[in-house]
């Protein structure tokens, strides 16, 4: 697990979006968190794999921006704020195993070819029922 010191990202309390009758105009519970990639204590690799990711959140700049405003209360906010932006640091953190070509076994292409044999076999066998008077 990796841990984001809290120096390395700002929240901002902003008014939420949508419906919540009276209240949404008067609190700010929703939260913009921001993470400037390129000048956090990631480790290069990481840092990449952020910045190349298709990240809709992720600026020209490099800076990750989430906002947060499922909850009603700016705690609570703040708390989903931070555990997604754990959530996708832990993602690009992740190298996935190179994947190599493999040849399907002779055991395997006489299976398939039988597979395909039987069934046009089946296929044959289907027609016109000849009525005989």
């Amino acid at each position: 697990m990796l841990e984001i010191a809290a120096h390395e990202y700002t929240l901002t309390a902003i008014r939420a979006q949508g419906a919540g009758g009276q209240n949404v105009n008067k609190v700010s519970s929703a939260i913009h968190l921001r993470f400037d990639i390129h000048a956090s204590s990631l480790s290069a690799p990481v840092k990449s794999r952020l910045l190349q990711s298709k990240d809709q959140r992720i600026n020209a700049e490099g800076v990750l921006i989430i906002k947060a405003q499922q909850y009603r209360t700016q705690e609570a906010n703040k708390r989903d704020a931070i555990a997604r932006l754990h959530a996708i640091v832990e993602a690009a953190s992740h190298v996935h195993a190179m994947r190599y070509a493999t040849r399907p076994t002779l055991a395997s292409k006489k299976r398939r070819v039988a597979g395909k044999m039987q069934r046009g076999l089946v296929k044959q066998t289907r027609g016109r029922v000849h009525d005989e008077h």
